[in-house]
């Protein structure tokens, strides 16, 4: 095993969160590596397939229309969170929101308004032009220039830390097909920004367990990014004691299109029509109110619920009137003339499926249906009931679209603070930091708003960055 010399900052991580630190700590002088697990070409974790980041404003700014003010953003976290969430952190994120733009700017990031099609965004969230795969691309740019070496395919499988003080890391470094060597690596500092443990398929299995039915629900899970992000560090880190927050069965869960691959199929495999019609289970009933809140909020919700059904498969059902009132599906849907014909095509009960239709359809009362605000469509004398945009589903054609769990990621990780440092016993590391999605459960106990992982990782990237940038400058001057 060959040892490196040491550098100022070890970042371990692609994505958004890994390169904001590594531009951080090099803007403050300090020599910096970054450690990819991925080949260049699938490089940049989830992050490539975002194309957002939710931002706090108190007036119009260039992208984004209005206002949408600190605590406006805190309530709507707070309510997707059922309140567990950790109002510190959170704040920190939400206020590096309101400022963060023009230093993604200075890096390459371009933006652009909200997509034709995104509901309820232009007012909250800022587009990146071209998505997360330009985002990343002008970051690793950025990185370069900067003098930061970067390293593909290679992925630490171990941290050397004693006393909470991070001292090496041992990579091992994939060359050919199965050729890897192994290298020790020593800095002063270090930020763990590797994701959580969503593509460890055994490890979704072992922590869901079976469900009533007999089945391992996380058999049918797919996995809406990368394949890299094994949890290797957040096993590690529990090896070693580090303090840990979340629940490991809590994760940004989404309703995606069932026959969407099993990894990096990204945002175009999700279905956005679920607040627009009906969701069944396998057996033809609803479980759940489809018009709870707008989409962009409870769109994450989905998955979960998916998760907990029978085969873990649901089915989104509209009619002729939904066409064009969403982001239209990567795939076709099934369709069909009449219901009946719909439930035959896709394999359920017909009977208890025209009666679940029947009964909802009898059930929407008279109101104003308007999909761009909560209206006043609901249902009376049902359960589950529709809160909102709820109108008979009588138009053909039919549509529906075959939904499975798709996992973004994970929320269990390290427990850390306002300045990112992993903590033990307690007590925080001087010179061990995380940020992104393997730190995210210190501010998403559970649920998700769109957006907002990006927001996460951003504000805390950018604080770890120079937090080890700080850390590795004192380490110089004591030994000075």
């Amino acid at each position: 095993m060959s040892k490196h010399k040491s550098v100022d900052v070890l970042v371990v991580g692609g994505g958004n969160a890994a390169l904001c630190a590594a531009l951080m700590a090099a803007e403050e002088g300090c020599t910096v590596r970054l450690l990819e697990s991925a080949p260049k070409e699938w490089r940049g974790g989830n992050s490539a397939h975002t194309r957002n980041l939710r931002c706090m404003h108190d007036e119009p700014q260039d992208v984004l229309v209005d206002a949408y003010p600190e605590e406006e953003f805190w309530q709507d976290l707070l309510k997707v969170t059922g309140g567990l969430t950790n109002e510190e952190m959170a704040r920190i994120a939400i206020r590096d929101s309101s400022t963060c733009r023009p230093w993604m700017r200075k890096h390459g990031v371009r933006f652009q308004p909200s997509l034709s099609g995104a509901l309820h965004t232009a007012r909250t969230n800022a587009f990146f032009m071209g998505g997360g795969k330009a985002l990343i691309n002008a970051y690793f740019r950025s990185a370069q220039n900067l003098g930061v070496q970067i390293d593909y395919q290679a992925t630490v499988t171990h941290l050397n830390v004693k006393d909470g003080q991070f001292i090496s890391a041992i990579v091992s470094h994939r060359t050919g097909e199965n050729e890897a060597h192994k290298e020790e690596v020593f800095a002063k500092s270090c930020v763990l920004a590797c994701g959580g443990f969503e593509s460890n398929i055994p490890w979704l299995r072992e922590v869901w367990g079976q469900n009533e039915w007999g089945e391992y629900p996380a058999d049918n899970f797919l996995i809406r990014g990368t394949r890299f992000n094994q949890g290797t560090m957040i096993k590690q880190l529990e090896e070693l004691g580090a303090d840990m927050i979340g629940d490991p069965t809590q994760a940004h869960m989404v309703a995606i299109d069932a026959r969407a691959p099993l990894y990096d199929g990204g945002i175009c495999t999700r279905i956005d029509c679920v607040s627009l019609g009906v969701v069944v289970n396998k057996f033809g009933k609803r479980f759940y109110d489809e018009g709870e809140d707008f989409w962009p909020k409870r769109y994450a919700i989905w998955g979960r619920l998916v998760a907990l059904q029978p085969g873990q498969i649901a089915y989104s059902i509209t009619d002729a009137k939904a066409v064009g009132r969403f982001m239209p599906p990567v795939f076709d849907g099934t369709i069909a003339d009449t219901l009946e014909e719909l439930a035959q095509k896709i394999g359920l009960d017909v009977d208890t499926f025209m009666q679940t239709m029947n009964s909802f359809n009898e059930a929407c009362q008279k109101g104003e249906f308007d999909h761009t605000k909560l209206d006043n469509c609901v249902t009376q004398g049902i359960t589950p009931i529709k809160s909102h945009w709820a109108i008979p589903i009588n138009q053909g054609p039919f549509y529906a679209y075959p939904v499975k769990p798709g996992v973004t990621f994970t929320y269990l990780g390290p427990k850390t603070d306002k300045t990112t440092a992993v903590h033990f016993a307690g007590k925080a590391s001087p010179n061990l930091f995380v940020a992104g999605e393997i730190m995210s459960g210190n501010v998403l106990g559970k649920g998700y708003t769109a957006g907002v992982g990006m927001t996460i990782g951003t504000a805390f990237g950018r604080i770890a960055g120079r937090q080890a940038a700080l850390s590795a400058q004192r380490s110089s001057t004591t030994t000075a």
